[in-house]
């Protein structure tokens, strides 16, 4: 059984039973539970608010994340902190200071990450890979849900994947996870794997298999 980190994207849940579905992904032994924030500007689209993070939050004693997809990110984090998240991923691309953000989330006592647009060069964040603890790398472009994984961004993974020993971040990716990009990325250095309909939602099978096969435990799957 391998170290991966299998991490749903809870946009994918039912949200119409969602005590249900974290009582079922808790025993499956999902590791961190993975909250979308879109704002409509830094994406088209407007996704999970602060009434679905706190339901979340009271149900589970997991770890959460909240990836925020806005603009501005740091007038999010103290909402974020406050509501008990774990982690906070900011993008690059939507803050003029990023090192100011990763800062405050730090003032929280909180994991900092970024987030990384598949068009976002290595060269354009390697001098935030020593502020930060996780570093996610997205396959598709935000937003852009239903789309298949963008092949061109692997070497960019490959880069960051030489550079975690040194940083000391996890290297986590989205978009478009499926079982086999889970083995292929495993392979190559990758922490963590952010899941939903490609890999574990709507599948008709229970939660419990599903995790043990994506985490390499097949005597569970």
């Amino acid at each position: 059984m391998t170290d991966r980190l299998i991490c749903p994207s809870l946009m994918c849940a039912n949200f119409s039973d969602i005590a249900s579905e974290i009582q079922s992904l808790d025993e499956a032994g999902v590791d961190i539970y993975h909250m979308d924030v879109m704002d409509g500007s830094f994406v088209s689209n407007l996704a999970l608010g602060r009434e679905d993070y706190e339901t979340v939050r009271k149900l589970t004693t997991k770890p959460m994340d909240v990836h925020l997809m806005v603009q501005n990110p740091i007038s999010f984090v103290d909402l974020f902190a406050s509501l008990g998240a774990d982690i906070i991923y900011i993008h690059v691309e939507a803050d003029q200071q990023p090192a100011r953000t990763v800062e405050r989330i730090r003032d929280f006592r909180l994991h900092p990450g970024i987030a990384i647009n598949p068009d976002t060069s290595f060269d354009t964040v390697k001098e935030l890979l020593p502020l930060v603890d996780y570093v996610l790398v997205m396959t598709v472009v935000p937003g852009d849900s239903g789309k298949p994984y963008q092949d061109y961004v692997t070497g960019k993974i490959e880069t960051l994947v030489k550079n975690k020993k040194q940083f000391g971040y996890k290297l986590m990716v989205d978009g478009a996870i499926s079982p086999d990009k889970i083995q292929k990325l495993s392979k190559l250095g990758v922490d963590g794997f952010i899941v939903g309909t490609s890999s574990l939602f709507g599948k008709g099978r229970s939660y419990k298999s599903i995790v043990a096969e994506l985490k390499g435990d097949k005597a569970n799957a």
